[in-house]
This record gives structure tokens, sequence and C-alpha cells, in this order.
């Protein structure tokens, strides 16, 4: 089995508000890259509790204050990819469903209706995968 198929990376998303030093997210990137290692895949881990330190500087936007993971999924821009699974539990958190996703329609997030950034996402996405249908 393929782990990567058109796949750029797997993100990893935790919050931890109590350090919100880049060394302290360095640490756990560390720590998940060594966990990962044998995956050969690109795994991006990012703390949430940081999102809105960084995000002005790199998007030109401004970014709100997140409290907690779910506050960062979300924000994504493809509505079917806000899924998320806690590690602690093994609980799927799925606010748009599945339906648009086994369908492979994509669509704009009206959380987050940043209609440039969506565009290039989903045509990078169709790219790779052809089948998919942008609503």
């Amino acid at each position: 089995m393929t782990t990567d198929r058109g796949i750029n990376d797997y993100d990893v998303l935790y919050f931890d508000d109590t350090d919100l030093s880049e060394e302290a997210e360095d640490r756990v990137i560390k720590q998940v890259a060594s966990a990962t290692d044998d995956l050969g895949v690109k795994v991006e881990v990012r703390n949430q509790a940081q999102v809105h330190l960084w995000y002005p500087n790199r998007f030109k936007a401004p970014y709100p204050q997140l409290m907690h993971t779910r506050d960062g999924i979300d924000r994504y821009l493809v509505a079917c990819t806000r899924i998320g699974i806690e590690v602690a539990t093994g609980a799927l958190y799925a606010p748009d469903g599945l339906t648009d996703l086994t369908a492979g329609v994509l669509r704009v997030n009206p959380q987050f209706p940043d209609f440039d950034q969506f565009a290039a996402k989903a045509l990078s996405y169709q790219e790779r995968w052809p089948w998919l249908r942008i609503a």
C-alpha cells in the first residue's frame, strides 16, 4: 500500500498554549519526525496555539487566536478536508460530514471563504486527482 499517492504532506495539529516559542514547537516536530521516520512521507506539525503569531506575515492577512485544535481544522480552505482524528480517543471530527469527500466534491469552506487560496488549493488537488469536481 502506498501512503503518498498524490499527497504532499500529512498534517499533525496540536494545541499547547503553555509555551508559544518556536523552540517548543520544534521539539514536538522532532518527536513526530522520529515516530514517523519509517513511513517515508512528509509530516507537517503545527501548534494551533501559535498560528495567529506567524500567519499574518506569511499570508498577509489577519488570523484569529485559536482556542482548540478543532479551530484550526475549521479554517481549512476546502470544506471536505476539514477532518481530524483525535489521537487520544480515535474520535473523528468532520464538521461537514463525509459526503463531499466520498463524492470528490471540493467546496469553499463557508466559515473561511478565501476564494483565491481555495481556488489554488482546489486546482492543485484536481491536478493530482482529476476526478475531483470543484463546486
